[in-house]
């Protein structure tokens, strides 16, 4: 760069000095006797011009006969370079730190919120948990038996090693529905591009959410918000985990046809125990929600997997094979059939 500016200099102050020697030489009276044939200063004032059109100087330097007769040459004027807005940058990169740290709060909130509600506190439909009632742990009892219909399907082809509890469909319904959509949330927690960030163990998380409640997820959600430590270092997946990723698509078909049974046991399961019509069984729920904590508390899970789902998967596509992201993405909006397409979609034959 230096070089190029003391050549465009050396140019510039050459052309000076030549056009000035041109214009002495052109006004300089002759005292030759031989006198040649006068020319006029407005011919000489032309072969000066086209004199500039041969000179070499540089193709950005424009020579001009200013109105007082100097001839300059004048270099180019350099374009100011162009620089990116930083300003700018940094203040979206503020703002997306200052959104993440509210629904960090807002995530922590309601995981505080969650806790004294539904396990703490009286106001909530049914017991608190220091005040659980007989009822409520044989129900929860009978539940836990009639786990993903196994047992009375069992018992439905003649095998009676444990009769199965009768409870009422709905019941059963709503429960087998959580947890066949928990279950399905296991391959997507171990494939979390942002997984890392949670120092825990994920096999502890995900089984607590599986079989306790939805307490659990919360707080991952709002660990995975922090900022992404200078040196991370992958921390080694369990062997649950590396069951759950390779067998994804078969989480999600087990998964997805437990939420569809669950859905069809509630509304036509044990016909012939007079559990009444759909109509009397959407009345039962009603009563049960707003009479039963556990079922209570599952209406809440539901709301949160509405809103955790398309979040998780929206930051997972990548995890997606590329010609099916477009319909995964669509999907993953839609309750349990978005996560049942994540997992039939994954690409295993990349390290996740």
């Amino acid at each position: 760069m230096a070089a190029t500016g003391t050549a465009t200099a050396t140019q510039a102050l050459f052309c000076s000095n030549y056009h000035r020697s041109l214009v002495t030489a052109a006004t300089k009276p002759q005292f030759n006797s031989k006198r040649p044939p006068s020319v006029s200063l407005h011919h000489k004032l032309q072969q000066i011009r086209a004199f500039n059109f041969k000179i070499q100087c540089p193709p950005s330097t424009q020579l001009f006969l200013s109105k007082n007769s100097n001839f300059l040459c004048q270099a180019a004027r350099r374009k100011p370079p162009i620089v990116s807005n930083t300003n700018t940058v940094s203040s979206a990169e503020e703002g997306n730190v200052n959104v993440r740290k509210v629904v960090q709060i807002i995530l922590w909130v309601a995981e505080g919120v969650y806790i004294l509600w539904l396990f703490l506190l009286p106001y909530a439909p049914g017991d608190p948990v220091w005040a659980i009632s007989s009822e409520t742990v044989n129900s929860l009892v009978g539940l836990s038996l009639n786990f993903f219909f196994i047992l009375p399907f069992i018992n439905s082809v003649g095998i009676r090693l444990i009769d199965a509890p009768v409870l009422h469909p709905m019941s059963e319904g709503l429960f087998n529905f959580v947890i066949g959509w928990t279950f399905m949330f296991a391959p997507l927690l171990f494939t979390d591009c942002k997984r890392n960030r949670y120092r825990w163990s994920l096999d502890v998380l995900w089984g607590f959410q599986m079989f306790l409640t939805n307490t659990f997820l919360i707080p991952y959600m709002a660990i995975r918000l922090n900022e992404a430590d200078s040196v991370c270092t992958p921390s080694k997946r369990s062997q649950l985990g590396t069951v759950m990723i390779n067998g994804a698509p078969l989480v999600g078909l087990i998964g997805g046809a437990a939420c569809l049974i669950s859905v069809l046991w509630a509304l036509f399961g044990r016909m012939d125990g007079n559990f009444g019509s759909i109509t009397d069984r959407w009345e039962f729920l009603v009563s049960y929600v707003d009479s039963e904590r556990l079922a209570y508390a599952f209406i809440w899970d539901i709301c949160l997997y509405i809103i955790f789902q398309p979040w998780l998967i929206g930051e997972n596509l990548q995890n997606v094979q590329k010609n099916k992201v477009d319909v995964v993405n669509y999907l993953r909006f839609v309750p349990v059939v978005g996560l049942v397409a994540y997992l039939l979609c994954m690409n295993l034959d990349e390290e996740l």
